[in-house]
């Protein structure tokens, strides 16, 4: 048996949660064993119950896992890490488009100071206790690549960049994301 065949991939999305079109929802369903962390109903905004919400989605899950995280996902990813029992299980974990909350985003998007109030901030800069992969565009709007290359140097990761991407999102044309699957079986 092939190690895919034996691990569950789980889907962290970012602070917009589940959209149908986007790259992570079409992976999870050409998965055969897949979750995604459920849509918080309250305190939407909150990193701590972002946190928790990954922690009960693994509390769920047999065996080993990757996470595939996106966006604000791989920042909850990160915090995550700090606290959690089951960082032993993670088999790695694909860390896309990484949104750079220390720095002020596009209208739409909270502000720094409205992150900071709600736990986001600082991000976390140590080591990730499994192996990773940053995988992020030259021209994203949420993130500069020098500041993603940052993340993936102080967490430990290997830093793939991707290009002109955009955010890798539906927005930038990333219904379909084939190389997400290539990371998902190397992490595997």
């Amino acid at each position: 048996m092939d190690r895919m065949s034996e691990t569950t991939v789980l889907i962290v999305p970012g602070l917009r949660e589940h959209v149908p079109d986007h790259w992570q929802t079409r992976l999870a369903e050409a998965l055969p064993r897949s979750r995604t962390v459920a849509p918080l109903e309250v305190d939407k905004l909150d990193c701590a119950a972002r946190v928790a919400a990954i922690e009960s989605a693994l509390a769920g899950i047999a065996g080993s896992v990757i996470l595939v995280a996106h966006s604000a996902g791989v920042i909850m990813v990160a915090h995550w890490a700090r606290s959690s029992r089951h960082t032993g299980r993670i088999r790695g974990a694909l860390l896309a488009a990484p949104a750079d909350l220390e720095s002020p985003m596009p209208a739409g998007y909270p502000t720094v100071q409205t992150l900071d109030e709600h736990g986001w901030l600082p991000v976390p800069r140590v080591a990730l206790p499994f192996t990773s992969i940053v995988a992020a565009g030259s021209n994203d709007p949420l993130a500069r690549l020098d500041r993603s290359r940052a993340l993936a140097r102080d967490w430990g990761s290997r830093f793939v960049e991707l290009g002109a991407v955009g955010h890798l999102n539906p927005a930038s044309g990333h219904g379909e994301w084939p190389r997400a699957m290539e990371f998902v079986r190397e992490l595997a």
